[in-house]
């Protein structure tokens, strides 16, 4: 991913192009924060936004094909230079990619004036323009097994075309959205059930001698291929309902391998390194999630299908990519590989309430009006203090 030197930028812009990671999450976790705090009032009737989509509408899409792709982004393009012996995308080519990426996020909230098709051709742009950067250097690289990472970024790139269709064509984006869903629940699989063992081995080398995780086997296999056919399967419920029965079976048993697997990595021996633990508290909203679907479906029960979508997506998608933009900024900028108070309590304590109290709204819809505030809140607390804590490092600290 080579580009031109940025020698002509300005300090404060060469630092902040000169990784992937540093303005993908810095400006992620803003707009993260930024959307829950306007979504909640929005949602609850008290300000509006001059978007053509409804507030559910936008929020599912600012979450799954705004915020979450730019954590991606930032995530692969400090990744693949070290999955690949080649040089990071950076400069002005790193500049264009980010500022297509916000392009997308200024279209879609001012849909209402510019239209979906004109909101559509800005927005769908970054996800594909991603995808074929990072096929390019794995390909030059012939890097094999991380192509997967490519088929999540198309399976995205799909269901954001597919949700503007939908919602075009319906009002609404049920599978799109869910389909978006499944792609980012199996890439956690995938790339945390890499990262979290690993992580987890490092650290219990140095500072817990004695069980360690299990190196990824033909249970892990299982457990990703059943997780894969029970997403499949949920995605297409909303038009094929006769499959609801048996995707509740299969959502049920991968939530139990899944929460398996995860016990096979010890996360009861990490609690002294919040920075490690804190992994394995967002890996355990995924079986969470497919345990609260598969009841859903089998019950036919509203609640329990809004509790485990939120569990996948605020509690999973939200407190991993924290714990990843935390360790890997911390990593990436000289900073010693441990999460000290402030990010403890105003980010990871945060998230989680975060997530506990929106999945208890689900769950319990006569305190929407207590809980709901307080989900969001929590979140915006978390992403804000992301933001806060670590744009320091992202923003004007070289890589270490």
């Amino acid at each position: 991913m080579t580009s031109r030197r940025a020698d002509h930028y300005p300090a404060f812009l060469a630092t902040l192009f000169s990784a992937g990671f540093r303005p993908f999450f810095f400006f992620g976790g803003l707009h993260a924060a930024i959307m829950i705090a306007l979504w909640v009032p929005w949602f609850l009737g008290f300000i509006a936004i001059p978007t053509e989509f409804s507030p559910t509408g936008w929020h599912q899409h600012e979450l799954l094909f705004g915020y979450v792709p730019a954590v991606i982004a930032g995530f692969l393009l400090t990744a693949v230079p070290s999955w690949t012996g080649r040089r990071p995308l950076s400069g002005w080519a790193l500049a264009a990619l980010f500022g297509l990426w916000f392009a997308g996020r200024l279209a879609v909230s001012v849909s209402d004036k510019i239209g979906l098709s004109l909101t559509f051709l800005i927005a769908g742009l970054f996800l594909p323009v991603l995808a074929v950067l990072v096929l390019r250097e794995l390909v030059t690289a012939r890097n094999i097994r991380n192509y997967k990472v490519v088929a999540v970024l198309c399976l995205l790139t799909i269901a954001q075309a597919f949700f503007f269709y939908e919602f075009n064509r319906f009002g609404r984006s049920e599978v799109s959205g869910r389909l978006a869903i499944s792609a980012i629940i199996l890439l956690i699989t995938v790339i945390g059930g890499r990262i979290i063992p690993a992580f987890t081995g490092n650290w219990l080398k140095q500072n817990n001698p004695g069980r360690f995780p299990v190196p990824f086997g033909s249970f892990d296999l299982a457990a990703m291929l059943l997780s894969g056919a029970a997403l499949g399967i949920w995605t297409l419920e909303p038009i094929w309902e006769p499959v609801a029965p048996a995707g509740g079976m299969f959502c049920l048993a991968a939530g139990i391998l899944q929460f398996l697997r995860q016990l096979r990595w010890t996360p009861h021996r990490t609690l002294r390194e919040p920075l490690v633990t804190i992994l394995h508290a967002a890996f355990l909203f995924l079986p969470a999630g497919f345990v609260l679907t598969g009841a859903a479906q089998l019950l036919d029960d509203p609640g329990l299908r809004s509790a485990g979508i939120h569990a996948w997506t605020v509690g999973g998608i939200g407190t991993m990519t924290l714990a990843l933009m935390t360790r890997a900024t911390r990593g990436h900028s000289g900073q010693p590989l441990h999460a000290p108070a402030s990010t403890v309590v105003c980010i990871y304590v945060a998230i989680i309430t975060a997530s506990i109290a929106r999945i208890a709204a689900a769950i319990w819809p006569q305190y929407t009006m207590q809980l709901l505030p307080l989900a969001g809140l929590a979140w915006v607390v978390a992403f804000l203090s992301f933001a806060f804590i670590y744009g320091k490092f992202l923003l004007l600290a070289r890589e270490g």
